[in-house]
């Protein structure tokens, strides 16, 4: 299976937070699946991050890079056609990284590991 992260997602499974989904934690942690961390995430990490809205043991640079590196993450690159997809979405959801990712989640077939019901809105396969 191949499934997109959200932000909240690789923060929550990183941190072993409890309100992580069972359901989550057990498919990113099945080595068979091909999970993916958006740049769109890695942005909004660094952005809480610089406003003090995220603390993590290292900065967000090398906070990302090793956890996709030793859980086998594959980056998902944000490209020009998910840019230019984001203004024919409703305007359901106001949250512009969610927004990308929905995108992302749309014209690369993948669904979304996400806590947020207001991204199932959109059609888009959530798991949770």
């Amino acid at each position: 299976m191949r499934a997109l992260l959200d932000t909240h997602t690789f923060l929550w499974w990183n941190m072993d937070d409890p309100q992580l989904s069972p359901l989550a934690r057990d498919l990113i942690a099945d080595g068979s699946n091909e999970i993916y961390l958006s740049a769109a995430s890695a942005w909004e990490i660094s952005i809480k991050y610089a406003r003090g809205r995220l603390v993590l043991p290292d900065a967000p640079q090398v906070y990302v890079a090793e956890r996709m590196a030793s859980q086998h993450f594959q980056p998902l690159p944000v490209l020009l056609s998910h840019a230019f997809h984001v203004h024919r979405l409703p305007e359901i959801h106001q949250d512009p990284f969610d927004r990308l990712l929905i995108v992302q989640s749309q014209l690369e077939e993948l669904p979304i590991l996400t806590g947020d019901p207001t991204i199932a809105r959109y059609g888009v396969s959530v798991i949770w």
